[in-house]
């Protein structure tokens, strides 16, 4: 069985969702957005 934090640090990179770029994961963060793509929303 693998430690946890082997298994953390082969996950592979988050990306956005609407323009796919990879995303710096932030902890307790679950956006899927990176800052371009939700700065550019209409509210």
């Amino acid at each position: 069985m693998k430690k946890i934090t082997e298994f953390f640090r082969n996950l592979p990179p988050k990306h956005c969702s609407d323009c796919g770029e990879v995303m710096e994961e932030m902890h307790e963060s679950y956006m899927n957005q990176c800052d371009k793509c939700l700065r550019n929303t209409d509210i």
